[in-house]
């Protein structure tokens, strides 16, 4: 009664002011309804109303007080300022707006595809072949394909490995393409973490294989970067220095971007992949609705979307795991899950891929172990887990909601602590759906993405049938 009484009176409030002054009677009117409505307010006032009012607040308390006690507001948002400085950078490899321009390009770049083990591939696939914008800057099916992929479709999801290629030719992953979105909050790359010579791979050393993309580890760059000069050579993409000599527009921003750089080394893969990893560090969901709010948007999430993120900061401790600005981590964990499964993959799946961590590390105990993913715009992607066995994120939450393993090949020892049962009802699974889905989604990721190529070739693909797919001619 006493919110309806309220209501009323603010509605003749409303009603009134624009009139005021023009007619007399319709302020008496107003003064003697709301002196009657005035009388009933204090008669109901301490009565308690039977009716349930949801106060609309509450959500935005209850969360910040949850976020707070778990770190801050300002501590989760992903571009502080807005600006380059604000994001986490290899100080080996420090940002600039020259390397984000020239790196942008040649992440799309399929012109760098020189190095094909079958001709019909040359120049028709590039970095973004498994890291695309329309699938949230991951592969739009469960095993991603470089060389060897024909078409496209509309977010990637068409795209197969070409009749003319055959298991040991086509450049295809072992495992789930994860994304570059928000890597610049982790300092080692892969699910195994066995990119980056710094931190968390400290004491790894003897791993760093001679003559394996693991070697790259030594030049002493963080994840992302040595990611990107690994990833150039394992998926037969060239820098060529004659290529950025003879083409105006990438040789300028060569040169802007590395001034200081001998001309003998400017035009080089080391230069090339730096800038894709500066690139690749700007690359962040920052227009979320979860991220507008950390922002002080109160109204950019939705109460189902509160109450969803009122259970990931609280009942489901979703935080312990998938934590910082990306709601990542940099701890390995093993939940059971299953591997690329083998009527899906193309060719075989080793054990080193299998162990995660541990075929990395070779320590028993880091077996199955995975690095911990972010969580941001996983609506578009329909292979999620490592090994791509589930559907989505709804599957996900209900598999660790009841934390049974489905991959009998784990050993049980080595099964993360934190999988344990969460006792979220059907209604808390849905609202932290919700919440993942729709709160943590990037709807512009476009933005991302270069209008043209400096050499005019299609992209992220531009084998024939990925052109008709495209649009591009």
């Amino acid at each position: 009664m006493t919110k309806l009484i309220c209501y009323i009176a603010s509605f003749l409030d409303s009603f009134t002011s624009e009139t005021n002054g023009l007619i007399p009677e319709i302020k008496k009117f107003r003064i003697s309804a709301l002196s009657l409505f005035s009388i009933l307010l204090l008669i109901f006032s301490c009565e308690k109303d039977n009716e349930q009012y949801v106060n609309f607040d509450a959500g935005n308390d209850e969360l910040t007080d949850l976020i707070n006690d778990v770190c801050s507001l300002t501590a989760l948002q992903l571009n502080k300022e807005n600006t380059i400085q604000s994001i986490p950078q290899d100080p080996k490899n420090p940002i600039t707006q020259a390397k984000i321009d020239l790196g942008k390009l040649l992440f799309h770049e399929t012109g760098i595809a020189l190095n094909p083990k079958q001709a019909e591939g040359m120049k028709t696939y590039s970095c973004a072949s498994c890291h695309q914008a329309k699938a949230g800057f991951q592969s739009g099916i469960k095993q991603g394909i470089g060389e060897g992929g024909f078409g496209f479709g509309l977010l990637g999801e068409a795209r197969v490995m070409a009749t003319t290629y055959k298991d040991t030719t086509v450049d295809v992953q072992p495992i789930r393409s994860p994304t570059i979105l928000n890597s610049a909050f982790q300092d080692v790359m892969l699910w195994n973490g066995q990119f980056g010579g710094t931190k968390t791979n400290q004491g790894t050393v003897a791993q760093w294989t001679v003559g394996t993309p693991k070697e790259t580890n030594t030049l002493g760059f963080e994840g992302v970067e040595t990611q990107a000069i690994a990833g150039l050579d394992v998926h037969r993409l060239i820098i060529d220095p004659k290529m950025i000599e003879n083409n105006e527009t990438y040789k300028a921003l060569f040169d802007e971007a590395y001034p200081d750089i001998p001309i003998e080394e400017r035009y080089t893969k080391l230069y090339g992949a730096l800038a894709i990893a500066a690139y690749e560090r700007i690359v962040v969901a920052s227009e979320a609705p979860f991220q507008k709010w950390l922002q002080g948007e109160d109204g950019a999430l939705t109460e189902t979307e509160k109450q969803g993120a009122i259970l990931f900061f609280g009942k489901g401790k979703c935080y312990t795991c998938h934590s910082g600005p990306a709601l990542s981590g940099m701890e390995f964990h093993a939940l059971g899950m299953n591997d690329l499964s083998s009527s899906d993959v193309h060719g075989s799946i080793d054990e080193v891929t299998k162990k995660g961590r541990g075929g990395f590390t070779k320590n028993p105990e880091d077996d199955y172990a995975f690095k911990t993913p972010t969580l941001y715009n996983l609506k578009d992607v329909h292979f999620l887990g490592h090994g791509g066995s589930f559907t989505s994120v709804k599957e996900i939450i209900i598999y660790k909601n009841n934390a049974l393993i489905e991959n009998n090949e784990v050993v049980l020892s080595n099964i993360s602590s934190q999988f344990k049962p969460l006792g979220l009802t059907d209604i808390e699974i849905n609202q932290l759906t919700v919440f993942v889905e729709n709160a943590l989604y990037d709807d512009n990721l476009e933005r991302y993405v270069p209008e043209s190529l400096p050499t005019g070739q299609c992209f992220p693909n531009a084998d024939a049938q990925a052109k008709e797919d495209t649009g591009c001619n």
